[in-house]
């Protein structure tokens, strides 16, 4: 008797081999003490195909970037762009001889992507130029007054110190420069003993470096930290750096960027022969020093204007920018006068049928370990972005991991997933959360993958094998 066999997991349903797929996550010892959680949603009708603790609220780390963006193409719009001027103060005059006597204001509008090298027109070299030019063109040819560039650090809740200095943890500002980084060189030495610094880039005479750092043996990688105090120039490097580190550097955030963009536009402005007789300072510098100077904004020079919102997004999300994330809550916020900035998020999508106490956030790039989100709340905006005509770009803004689009997030013993998968032609929606697991995490990546696996739609049994 000829007997047709059919793999058993291909009779199975897809909510049945994704249940078997999670049961043994939850069995294996590397989640003995984790919360786990799953929600697969139909990305078209938001049917739930399948949930797993859907309504466990757990720190969603990077996949929280994705309810920040989400947002923000439906509050500021997919084209929306980020707008820096160039003016002089209100109450600064052009002599006949050129001389602008005032201050001359560079004026934030939250743009992360100012003086960033990721587009042509976003590098410092086109934004110092556009500015110079500017200046050019309405005749000025010295400045009897500072350059001032308005904008204040607004670091956001539940960072944690260790963050705080490095790139990943950089203040987001109304007034950004270089994403609000620098680099800092460093040489090693002797295993166990002090990593030498090597100077930084730009260079930085401003800060002062309080360096512990120690020289790691082979293979340790890296393990240094930049750590910076809210408003100071103290700059504290602790931790390792391996011996066999070729890179020979680390970025770290800068304390003030709007005092950077300042100081470089008058180290630009007087290597083109405009002269300036003041200083470059911040906002922050003149509010600590209660200095009353004129930073209202006169007669505009200069308007510079960052990639559209879907463009900027894409880098958000491909690199997982944590400044980006944080500048566009910051954007939203501004756009509704409100300095309350995660109930921006929150309030959205309470309007919008989503219960806020599952979306309870404190920053917008999930770098808090504080935030708690359900993935159901997660799956359900990921499905509301299906219908909108700017899907194509969010879509296309998600890394590609294990062949699928989806936004990673890890942060302390927490990795997550969020994105879009096609199942037999079904489009799918999904969050993965595994919260306080232990061991490495490349192993648990390896069988959360194996769980999202279930996702991809299974190959064509193979035919018919004799058997008798």
């Amino acid at each position: 008797m000829l007997l047709l066999l059919v793999g058993f997991s291909q009779a199975q349903t897809l909510n049945q081999k994704l249940q078997t797929a999670v049961s043994h996550l939850q069995q294996d010892a590397q989640s003995t003490y984790a919360s786990i959680s799953l929600t697969v949603l139909d990305a078209k009708t938001g049917e739930v195909v399948f949930s797993a603790n859907p309504n466990m609220g757990l720190a969603p780390a990077s996949t929280l970037k994705t309810v920040t963006t989400i947002t923000a193409m439906n509050l500021l719009g997919a084209d929306y762009r980020f707008k820096t001027t160039l003016a002089g103060s209100t109450g600064g005059s052009l002599s006949a001889d050129g001389t602008w006597n005032g201050n001359i204001i560079i004026n934030g509008g939250d743009d992360p992507t100012l003086g960033s090298f990721r587009w042509e027109e976003t590098k410092e070299s086109f934004v110092l130029h556009q500015f110079v030019e500017g200046l050019k063109k309405a005749g000025i040819r010295k400045i009897n007054g500072s350059i001032i560039a308005t904008g204040v650090n607004h670091p956001p809740q539940g960072w944690i110190w260790q963050d705080m200095g490095n790139y990943y943890g950089a203040f987001p500002n109304n007034l950004c420069w270089r994403e609000n980084s620098y680099d800092i060189l460093l040489r090693t030495t002797q295993v166990d003993k002090p990593v030498a610094m090597a100077g930084t880039i730009p260079s930085m005479p401003y800060l002062q470096f309080i360096n512990e750092l120690i020289t790691g043996s082979t293979g340790t990688g890296d393990n240094a930290y930049a750590t910076l105090p809210v408003n100071s120039n103290k700059v504290f490097l602790q931790g390792t750096y391996a011996i066999d580190q070729v890179k020979g550097k680390i970025a770290a955030a800068l304390p003030d960027p709007a005092y950077e963009a300042a100081r470089r536009l008058k180290d630009t402005l007087e290597s083109a022969g405009i002269t300036v007789s003041g200083n470059a300072a911040s906002e922050t510098m003149l509010n600590t020093a209660k200095s009353k100077v004129d930073i209202a904004l006169g007669k505009i020079f200069a308007t510079h204007y960052s990639p559209p919102l879907k463009k900027v997004i894409y880098w958000l999300n491909q690199k997982s920018i944590n400044l980006y994330a944080e500048q566009i809550l910051l954007a939203m916020a501004d756009s509704l006068k409100t300095t309350d900035y995660p109930s921006v998020t929150r309030n959205y999508w309470k309007a919008h049928g989503i219960d806020v106490n599952s979306l309870n956030i404190v920053d917008g790039s999930g770098l808090s370990p504080g935030n708690r989100v359900t993935t159901m709340t997660m799956a359900k905006i990921l499905q509301t972005a299906k219908k909108e005509t700017w899907f194509p770009d969010f879509y296309e803004s998600l890394p590609v991991y294990n062949n699928m689009h989806m936004k990673s997030g890890t942060i302390n013993n927490t990795l997550a997933y969020a994105g879009y998968q096609t199942y037999n032609g079904r489009e799918l929606c999904f969050s993965i959360i595994v919260n306080n697991y232990n061991g490495s995490t490349s192993g648990i990546k390896r069988k959360m993958f194996s769980v999202l696996d279930e996702l991809k739609t299974p190959s064509p049994p193979l035919g018919g094998i004799g058997e008798r």
